[in-house]
């Protein structure tokens, strides 16, 4: 019975997990590396992701600075930054790119909340999607008699806790990236 509520925490963990790696990246008004993982160079006749090519680090609160391990792919990789609708301008200067991070307007910002809520609200769903998969599983194993009604009870009870944990930790991913937008 414990591989059942074991199960359900591992999947709601994935959804908050998931949640999370959204929102990281998620554009702010400060600069981060995460914001170029969803870059991908063509490079040597394949498609590789930017962590692969090249070192990403912070400047200061507003620039990245993007260092290519092979000099030769400076030029894809600040093609690709470009390119990825990021609305970033990349700046290279000799083998080094810098990625400055433009401030953003206040219409931007709206939006960039309306899309971090709706994050969390499918994150929301989909941990009590889990938890509805297992009470079916708790029910078909109570039709089967193969437990009883009290470990119905408890399980269903264990499995509502869970669920009530990792929707407030979706409620606190949320409020923690509305304070992240909102800055200034």
């Amino acid at each position: 019975m414990n591989a059942i509520v074991q199960e359900t925490e591992g999947r709601m963990k994935k959804s908050l997990e998931a949640l999370r790696s959204e929102f990281s990246r998620m554009r702010t008004a400060r600069a981060h590396p995460s914001l170029l993982e969803t870059v991908h160079v063509s490079h040597y006749g394949s498609e590789m992701p930017l962590n692969q090519l090249a070192s990403v680090a912070v400047s200061d609160a507003r620039t990245l600075v993007v260092t290519a391990w092979d000099k030769s792919a400076t030029p894809a990789i600040e093609k690709a930054i470009m390119q990825a609708e990021l609305g970033l301008n990349p700046v290279t200067a000799g083998d080094v790119i810098r990625v400055p991070i433009p401030p953003l307007t206040e219409e931007r910002r709206k939006e960039m909340l309306k899309i971090a809520r709706g994050n969390a609200e499918n994150a929301r769903v989909s941990v009590r999607n889990v938890r509805r998969d297992a009470n079916t599983k708790i029910k078909d194993q109570l039709k089967a008699k193969q437990i009883s009604e009290d470990e119905d009870r408890r399980l269903e009870d264990a499995i509502q806790k869970l669920t009530n944990r990792y929707v407030s930790e979706v409620d606190a991913a949320l409020v923690a990236k509305e304070k992240d937008l909102m800055a200034v």
